[in-house]
């Protein structure tokens, strides 16, 4: 299938992993033609999610080399489409894990497109054209204005960019769960990373006691004392976890690492909820006697859908949520991402796409 189409005239500058070494290398490429859909959107910043590196390495072999990653995108329009209502030239503005979708579903008409059979990944896609969907580790991307957001005026972009992937991902299954209108719970995230840091400033900003529950005893501090949580839980220690037994409305589980659920369903309450976001590569074991002795759930869930992401970067901007993050310049993607692989980030790397020149060596 070919990577570009007859339309794709415009020349890109970014940055490409070429085969399973996962290595990061300056690639220059075609994007589009901005249609009457479309805007053109010069990137500033991008953030750096475990999935490019599960990409980059075909971890999961459905890599399409090359592949160009990132889909958590900030930047300022450059050019709209004639038929782009909502957004105007130098909007600052957010592209996401959607590139897009068939539109006429059940679930696109339900503000879901994030479930569509159809949808289209911003990287290492099939888009409607049939060419290959390329992310944000460039310095340009054309975008339908349909899976477009915009970035509230008093959050910083580079701050921002991970809410488009890792914020939107834990703010759903709490919205979801009637955990965003109202507080008084008691809630537990498990993995204190780029996504848990983001579930411990919404779970406290919303008014719930929070509780990390992580394998690390060192992150203690910093989860109650720089996040806020309330309470900790090493899930290796077995006094902590009966100890706490039972006390737990809902979890939200952001570990992408295999990990036994088993403690974890342990410490919910009869009805409780544990919600999957984590992307582990091997099957997770899901013991029976936990959930039928406690009335329990398991669910999952992927992203949310643009309207979601709208509402989800409003409410950021009333609380004033962003991720924790290292800036870093593209000529060290490639150990950000080795970093990335060791947990070694405090929470996100984003990659300065601004500061880079066509001529970057990675």
């Amino acid at each position: 299938m070919a990577a570009t189409t007859p339309n794709h005239t415009v020349t890109v500058s970014g940055w490409a992993a070429h085969d399973s070494s996962g290595k990061i290398s300056p690639y220059t490429f075609k994007r589009r033609e901005n249609g009457v859909n479309d805007v053109t959107i010069k990137i500033l910043y991008c953030g750096i999610c475990h999935t490019d590196l599960h990409y980059a390495k075909n971890e999961w072999g459905i890599t399409m080399y090359p592949v160009v990653p990132g889909h958590e995108i900030v930047g300022v329009i450059t050019e709209t489409g004639s038929d782009v209502k909502g957004f105007k030239e130098g909007d600052r503005v957010g592209v996401g894990c959607m590139a897009a979708s068939c539109l006429d579903c059940e679930h696109c008409k339900t503000d879901q497109e994030n479930y569509c059979e159809k949808m289209v990944f911003v990287y290492n896609g099939i888009f409607w054209d049939g060419s290959i969907t390329y992310g944000g580790y460039s310095q340009l991307i054309v975008a339908d204005h349909r899976y477009v957001v915009h970035i509230p005026e008093n959050l910083p972009m580079d701050a921002a960019a991970p809410l488009l992937c890792a914020g939107i991902t834990v703010y759903t299954p709490l919205k979801d769960h009637d955990l965003v209108a109202s507080g008084g719970k008691k809630i537990g995230v498990v993995g204190l990373g780029g996504l848990g840091h983001l579930a411990v400033k919404f779970g406290k900003a919303f008014g719930h006691h929070v509780t990390v529950i992580s394998t690390s005893p060192s992150k203690e501090v910093e989860a109650k004392q720089r996040l806020g949580a309330d309470d900790f839980i090493v899930s290796t220690n077995p006094e902590q976890l009966e100890k706490a037994k039972r006390s737990i409305d809902f979890i939200l589980d952001t570990v992408s690492a295999e990990h036994s659920l088993l403690p974890i369903l342990e410490l919910l309450k009869v009805n409780g909820t544990l919600f999957l976001v984590g992307a582990p590569d091997k099957p997770l074991q899901l013991p029976a006697f936990p959930l039928i002795f406690g009335k329990r759930a398991v669910k999952g869930g992927i992203i949310g859908g643009i309207k979601e992401t709208q509402e989800m970067l409003d409410m950021c901007a009333k609380y004033n949520i962003t991720s924790d993050i290292e800036l870093i310049t593209a000529d060290r993607i490639n150990e950000a991402i080795q970093r990335l692989a060791k947990n070694d980030v405090r929470y996100r790397f984003v990659i300065d796409i601004a500061a880079a020149s066509a001529t970057s060596n990675v």
